[in-house]
């Protein structure tokens, strides 16, 4: 019996056996890493250099990979997250050892927890100081890839020049198949200094597997939601990750069936719908129509705490839960549960259930929203409503947004517009501070020719600070909102309604004015009455601009306690 095998063309060209025989002088592995970086697509490459991994940064100069320096570790593994998230494309992130990728850590716990593609590639001490021999070397650590094996979705040690382009392939892969996620490859420094007489890397495929759902499963799943009398959707991030918003829309619409989003999947689903409950989880009112469902299919969401008003939400019908996540596929409520690709998944759903009319979808939808607009306007919380709404008629369409973890940015979780998909992003997956300015210096990277916000508090602001130097060296196209309350307003708010007071949360900080001026960045100051014209003049000029806006916020009265 034979096979024919369609496979890779192994036989090598006449110009592919020259350049082999004959490959360019003076290559370390460093330019192995780099021209594995090429040969897979990759065009920018984010990071902050260190004595071990110099190897890699000075074969940079001899490659086109653009390079984006920013000042924090930390915040050059945000800037690499929001790269990945609005490109869809793996973000190599280029670190030194010991400290410096330490310091990486926060990132990628958020790059993790939102299914970032980050493509971390760390130095490490020389061969001989692997597997906990205690050398003493600078930066030694006694196993380094231990601090990031439970963050990363696998991780890669080099030990040889030779493994170089596989393990950097075989990471990329990792970090692009289904749900998305950071890596980590290591590479001692003296195989990244030594010259090599390897062939220049090229031809590489590192296709990301297909995450398929099973056809038995979707059929069931199918059957139920064809005969539900009250189906509802929760749609979450990975219907975002796979551009899955057409298919849900016309999921949806087939089944007359309401849609909400997490504040992860904000923008998958149209905002203004007639079937769109938008994104207000932490509500009762949203929690106890989602209750009533008697089939709930929930898309790309693992129903964490955020998505299910702090673990309050107590289904009663039966859930559809499609995950591609397999640690996440049932870990918080009993479910039909399908590991798949949001996308491939609803792709099958749409193809095989049955269209159903409910006249009455629309007008429960109603109902919800108006009930959640009473609870709302009965708190005294116009200024905060009315921010968000001169945000949103300032910031054009495409523009992406990217929020720190400040009162704003709760409120815009829930009440904020993203109008498209893939357009607002937060730290909301790992819930870290100083987020906002760094991803939106990565995403102005990734596409310079629209203006992108970042919205920070400024206990957040401070996190971030070192990296206006960053946006003005690379001339990026980010307006940064700084909403200054004096200090850490929202654990203000949480000690103050715990405890009756606060501690430690109120702060000294800088004339933000003036410190932006300072880099060179211009800034001004706002009002609530200035703040529409003056983000929109921001928004109309190139370069990074800083806004700074005094007022103290409140959030609304959570439902859960």
């Amino acid at each position: 019996m034979t096979h024919d095998h369609h496979g890779p063309e192994l036989l090598p060209t006449p110009a592919q056996t020259e350049a082999a025989l004959n490959p360019p002088p003076g290559r370390n592995g460093g330019d192995l890493v780099v021209e594995t970086l090429q040969s897979l697509g990759a065009t920018t490459v984010f990071g902050l250099p260190g004595q071990h991994a110099l190897g890699m940064f000075d074969a940079l100069r001899r490659s086109d990979l653009r390079y984006v320096g920013l000042r924090v570790e930390n915040n050059a593994g945000f800037a690499a997250d929001a790269y990945g998230r609005v490109t869809g494309e793996a973000a190599p992130l280029l670190l030194s050892t010991g400290p410096g990728a330490l310091t990486s850590l926060a990132a990628l716990q958020e790059a993790a927890a939102a299914s970032a593609p980050v493509l971390a590639i760390s130095s490490q001490v020389p061969v001989a100081g692997l597997g906990g021999g205690r050398h003493g070397y600078l930066h030694e650590l006694r196993d380094q890839k231990a601090a990031f094996r439970d963050v990363v979705k696998s991780v890669h040690t080099v030990r040889t020049a030779s493994q170089i382009p596989s393990a950097v392939a075989r990471a990329w892969q990792s970090a692009l198949t289904a749900p998305h996620g950071p890596v980590w490859v290591e590479i001692p420094q003296d195989v990244l200094l030594a010259e090599t007489l390897i062939p220049v890397v090229t031809g590489l495929d590192a296709t990301p597997d297909e995450v398929f759902p099973r056809p038995e499963l979707t059929a069931v799943a199918a059957d139920l939601l064809s005969r539900a009398e009250r189906p509802v959707i929760i749609a979450g991030g990975g219907v975002v990750r796979s551009d899955a918003s057409g298919k849900l829309r016309a999921l949806a619409e087939k089944l007359d069936a309401p849609v909400v989003t997490t504040f992860g999947g904000k923008g998958a689903f149209p905002w203004n719908h007639e079937l769109s409950l938008q994104s207000w989880l932490e509500d009762r009112h949203t929690t106890d129509f989602l209750e009533d469902a008697d089939v709930l299919l929930v898309v790309g969401s693992g129903l964490g705490e955020l998505s299910s008003n702090y673990h309050t939400f107590r289904p009663r019908g039966r859930i559809v839960q499609i995950e591609a996540d397999l640690g996440k596929l049932e870990s918080n409520h009993p479910a039909l549960g399908i590991h798949a690709d949001a996308r491939l998944a609803l792709g099958a759903l749409l193809e095989t259930v049955r269209e159903r009319g409910d006249t009455g979808a629309a007008e429960r939808v109603r109902g919800v929203l108006a009930a959640v607009r009473e609870r709302i306007a009965g708190q005294e919380l116009d200024l905060e409503q009315s921010l968000l709404t001169t945000i949103r008629a300032a910031l054009p369409d495409s523009s992406p947004s990217f929020w720190d973890m400040t009162i704003l940015a709760y409120w815009a979780w829930s009440a904020f517009d993203a109008r498209r998909p893939n357009t607002m992003h937060s730290a909301q997956g790992a819930g870290g501070l100083g987020y906002g300015f760094p991803a939106a210096l990565g995403a102005a990277a990734a596409d310079p020719s629209r203006p992108v916000l970042a919205v920070s508090g400024d206990g957040g602001a401070m996190y971030s600070i070192a990296e206006l130097a960053t946006a003005r060296q690379y001339d990026l196209n980010v307006t940064w909102l700084i909403v200054d309350d004096g200090g850490y307003g929202i654990l203000r708010e949480y000690m103050t309604d715990t405890f009756g007071e606060a501690t430690g949360t109120e702060l000294s900080r800088p004339d933000f004015v003036a410190l932006a001026e300072s880099f060179g960045v211009p800034a001004t100051l706002a009002t609530p009455d200035t703040l529409g014209t003056t983000l929109t003049k921001s928004f109309g000029e190139r370069g990074p601009s800083v806004v700074v806006l005094p007022a103290v916020l409140r959030m609304f009265a959570p439902t859960h306690l």
